[in-house]
């Protein structure tokens, strides 16, 4: 049997006829540039509803100067921190008439400077980017050469003459290991999917918040006294076996933890696995807290304490500062200045998860 034939998409020159136009003029219509009266307006918009025409998004920007499209690169939509960000960037987008196009990078560099050309080529706007762990910033500067505006979320470079977006985490993680180490912990993983080749002294030049997350913990134990356990703090947590592999790395030797911090709630669910599997009681043998207070984080027995992000505000205020560069042209941030990096305050949430430091375990 053969298929039936596909039906012509109308196109501007049939939206023309109908009307009894031009077709400029009715592309001027169509597109919302140009000088068109009312009247034409309202005839060329009749008869493009009538016939069901449907504007060819790429052309229009050719013609316009916008798509009213703005690009959204993420590391990791299956993390719910990313998910609520991707959420409050598309309410705001959505409210001033614009659509998202979001890609997913899976934390690949590579993938993430071809997420970038794409949506280059495909004429957004603006972009809004997560960028993945690595020193190299060209795409990004790129970007930036191109006029359209960029806003990172979350991390900032400041190789990369963008505004930036985050959490001040800090005096949270200040708060949180203070807390541990007052209930007598000294032995503190903390386990990150960032990849164990970025474990050097220029972290913060790659992953500003986990740059941040091991300064509040080293200042912490500076102002108890008490030396970081540096060979405690874990990279490459990306997999629930990875996680698995790092947390009997923690726990095993002659010197284990007695307490875990996981860097989000992907992996902390991952952790919660593995300590379950090993029979590890929490919190009288190991004490737990995690990065993100997903909404399991009261529910689980013991419930976790957890370090809240006010990440629906990053992210609206992402696409807010995104649109309002994309409307006023050379507003954004000067190429030759240092970038401007807005932040909101995360906070502690103490839950039933950290117990006193047990003794030697056996």
């Amino acid at each position: 049997m053969t298929e039936p034939p596909r039906r012509r998409e109308p196109t501007t020159a049939d939206v023309a006829r109908r009307a009894g136009v031009a077709k400029a003029t009715a592309a001027r219509a169509l597109g919302g540039y140009g000088s068109v009266s009312p009247e034409v307006r309202e005839r060329v918009t009749a008869a493009a509803r009538a016939l069901g025409y449907r504007p060819n998004e790429l052309a229009r920007s050719m013609g316009t100067g916008r798509s009213r499209t703005i690009g959204l690169v993420v590391g990791d939509i299956e993390n719910s921190y990313f998910g609520l960000a991707t959420r409050a960037i598309s309410e705001v987008a959505h409210a001033a008439g614009y659509e998202v196009v979001l890609v997913n990078t899976a934390e690949r560099h590579a993938d993430e400077a071809d997420a970038v050309r794409l949506l280059l080529d495909k004429r957004v706007d603006g972009l809004v980017v997560v960028p993945a762990a690595s020193f190299d910033a060209g795409h990004l500067r790129a970007a930036c050469a191109t006029g359209r505006p960029v806003v990172l979320l979350d991390r900032r470079r400041d190789d990369v003459p963008a505004l930036s977006v985050g959490v001040d985490v800090v005096p949270a993680v200040r708060e949180l290991t203070g807390a541990l180490l007052a209930a007598g912990h000294r032995r503190i993983a903390y386990l990150t999917s960032l990849e164990p080749e970025f474990d050097h002294p220029d972290l913060e030049l790659i992953s500003s918040p986990i740059a941040d997350r091991l300064l509040g913990m080293r200042q912490a134990f500076a102002a108890a006294g008490v030396p970081f356990a540096d060979d405690l703090a874990l990279f490459g947590a990306h997999s629930p076996a990875a996680t698995a592999a790092l947390v009997d790395r923690a726990l095993e030797g002659p010197d284990p933890a007695t307490a875990v911090v996981s860097s989000d709630a992907v992996i902390a669910l991952d952790v919660l696995t593995r300590l379950r599997e090993r029979g590890e009681d929490l919190p009288e043998r190991l004490s737990f807290a995690s990065f993100d207070d997903a909404p399991w984080a009261p529910l689980v027995d013991p419930a976790v304490t957890a370090v809240q992000q006010p990440i629906q505000q990053v992210g609206a205020e992402c696409a807010r500062l995104l649109l309002e560069q994309v409307r006023s042209p050379g507003d954004g941030p000067d190429p030759g200045a240092a970038p401007v990096v807005r932040s909101f305050p995360a906070r502690v949430v103490h839950r039933a998860s950290i117990g006193p430091a047990p003794g030697p375990r056996r």
